[in-house]
């Protein structure tokens, strides 16, 4: 029977990804280089492969040192919050809610602000780790824009919140796009989207001319734009609570469509679904 990872030995792990060096991690744990060597050692032949490349420089995971550092953390941040959720709980006026990370800023505090009698504790991660989570009973809710593009799993029910549009964000004095064929040429357009759409939305951005760099997030992105006073193409609800004076949003040079859903079990949390018309509203969705 495989040995189920100990606490001390994730924290390791999550200490040599973050630090680079297994020294530092060990003096971070407090305890000696020698025995972090050998825990890393036996850890990685309960794993089966090798999780850091160590030399003169440091250690660099691998990509099982990376998963597992990820694993580590997602982890480590749970057991961090058992005993504040199992008070929450016994209020009964706890909710787990999920979300990917370009729109968290945008979404827990619209929930925190307006679902005020509710603790809400928030997570952020992929999709598909998300909806993963609510399917094993750990999560009240996820909002992912994927829910149309991959197969949910049994126990979990999808409802649309709202459809979402691309628009061009254009920060004060800079140009709005041009027409004709290619409306956008010889410009500077950093975009973002929160679905899978990054491959074609940049391959439309070039055939209309612009040079495209994508952002990490949302907020990246409009801050790029922002900062370089060019434009950027991103879902309307980015800035549907924080356009500053002077910026504008212009329809988008192409169509394209996304759409926010609340991934949930068949009995969902009464109060979130009766915020979500109030949610469409504040981020700007169409039904």
């Amino acid at each position: 029977m495989t040995s189920l990872p100990a606490v001390e030995d994730l924290r390791l792990v999550q200490a040599i990804a973050r630090t680079g060096a297994v020294g530092t991690a060990a003096r971070e744990l407090r305890i000696s280089q020698p025995s972090a060597s050998q825990r890393l050692a036996r850890i990685e032949r309960l794993c089966g492969t090798k999780l850091f490349e160590r030399d003169t420089r440091g250690a660099r995971p691998t990509p099982a040192g990376t998963e597992l550092a990820r694993r580590a953390d997602h982890i480590l941040s749970h057991l961090e919050e058992v005993y504040d959720a199992t008070r929450a709980a016994a209020t009964g006026r706890r909710l787990v809610i999920g979300t990917f990370a370009s729109l968290a800023p945008i979404l827990f505090p619209v929930l925190d602000a307006d679902l005020t009698d509710i603790d809400i504790e928030q997570q952020v991660d992929h999709g598909q780790f998300l909806v993963e989570r609510v399917a094993e009973g750990t999560m009240d809710a996820a909002f992912i824009a994927i829910a149309d593009q991959m197969t949910l799993p049994r126990g979990t029910v999808a409802r649309r919140i709202g459809r979402d549009d691309l628009v061009l964000f254009v920060p004060p004095g800079v140009p709005p796009s041009g027409t004709g064929k290619q409306p956008l040429k010889d410009r500077l357009v950093a975009f973002s989207t929160y679905d899978r759409g990054s491959e074609e939305i940049q391959a439309r951005l070039v055939a209309l001319g612009a040079t495209a760099r994508r952002g990490v997030t949302l907020g990246t992105t409009v801050a790029m734009a922002r900062r370089r006073s060019n434009l950027a193409l991103v879902p309307r609800s980015a800035l549907a609570t924080e356009l500053q004076p002077g910026e504008q949003l212009t329809p988008a040079p192409f169509r394209y469509r996304l759409t926010l859903s609340v991934i949930t079990s068949p009995t969902p949390p009464k109060a979130l679904i009766r915020h979500l018309p109030r949610l469409r509203e504040t981020l700007n969705l169409l039904p």
